[in-house]
């Protein structure tokens, strides 16, 4: 091998080195921000009262259809459909913001990749989304959440 060779193999070797050192010690820096805050269900519910999937159509006028993860699992897709529009609009209510919760972990999502900007009447019948954050991937396929959706919540709801 040449010397020129050796060197063009060390070089490719310290920056490989140095770029993993670098992530590494990013990595071990930002480790505690991805850590979700572990809190039981019932504490950050928000007042919101525990129902069924009946219940919440009751409470608060929607079926809930699906809780998936999307974009690689960086994104919680939850759709529900509307079946009583006047109690669907509690949904636009600013003290009963959505939101999913992690029930292993407490790790509360409601940072939505698009805004929450339907502010006019639901319409029975439709289905509608709410795409929230799923930081550090941290809800998993098979995950049990609860869901927040206008004055309810129903527990156990498995991630799809």
């Amino acid at each position: 091998m040449t010397m020129r060779k050796v060197l063009g193999l060390l070089t490719g070797v310290a920056l490989v080195a140095g770029a993993m050192a670098v992530w590494f010690l990013y990595s071990a820096h930002n480790a505690h921000k991805n850590q979700p805050a572990a809190a039981p269900v019932a504490a950050i519910a928000w007042g919101r009262t525990a129902v069924d999937a009946d219940g919440l159509a009751e409470r608060s006028g929607v079926r809930i259809t699906q809780v998936a993860l999307t974009g690689g699992g960086g994104l919680l897709d939850l759709r529900f459909q509307v079946l009583d529009p006047n109690r669907a609009n509690s949904l636009h209510d600013a003290t009963t913001p959505p939101a999913v919760i992690d029930e292993s972990s407490g790790l509360v999502v409601r940072d939505l990749l698009m805004s929450h900007a339907h502010t006019g009447k639901y319409t029975a019948g439709e289905t509608y989304y709410l795409v929230f954050e799923n930081p550090g991937n941290w809800i998993r396929r098979g995950s049990k959440v609860t869901v927040l959706l206008g004055k309810a919540q129903v527990e156990h709801v498995v991630v799809r």
